[in-house]
């Protein structure tokens, strides 16, 4: 049985997250109020048992114990947009998805905010959990974003 194929958006942003999910086309927008996306639908039309949202916060302690204010994120934004796309195959190919929404901030990301959202919609919670899991794995290995401390004054 083939499985259809998984709704996928990719978006890389200098933008806060929550403003680029407030500017996406309807159809793509998840706000509860507004159940009449593509997204929503998979949610009201009783296929999706799932909805995760993983949003990677900017900490202010390095791994080494240094204090940091925020990360600058660069990126080859074609190839990166590119990758993040063939991560979403790979991903959808190990698991029953319905939908992928990734948003990935590039430059200069303050500490408390978030650097991605990963948002995975299927029929069951451990295949989004594994999926994200997968996903984010996939993105550290292959998509070229590059981050950068910036210290705390």
């Amino acid at each position: 049985m083939s499985l259809p194929k998984t709704e996928s958006l990719v978006v890389l942003t200098r933008e806060p997250i929550e403003a680029v999910l407030a500017g996406l086309e309807p159809e793509w927008r998840t706000d509860a109020t507004s159940p009449a996306g593509r997204i929503d639908s998979h949610a009201i039309s009783g296929r999706c048992g799932a909805w995760l949202d993983f949003y990677g916060i900017v900490r202010d302690t390095e791994p080494d114990g240094s204090r940091i204010r925020a990360i600058d994120y660069e990126a080859h934004e074609t190839m990166a947009e590119h990758q993040l796309g063939l991560c979403i195959a790979r991903i959808e190919s190990d698991y029953p998805l319905d939908a992928v929404l990734v948003i990935h901030r590039i430059g200069e990301v303050p500490v408390g905010e978030p650097s991605l959202l990963v948002r995975i919609l299927s029929g069951h919670r451990g295949e989004a959990l594994d999926a994200c899991r997968d996903f984010i794995n996939l993105l550290k290995a292959d998509v070229p974003i590059w981050k950068q401390p910036v210290p705390a004054q």
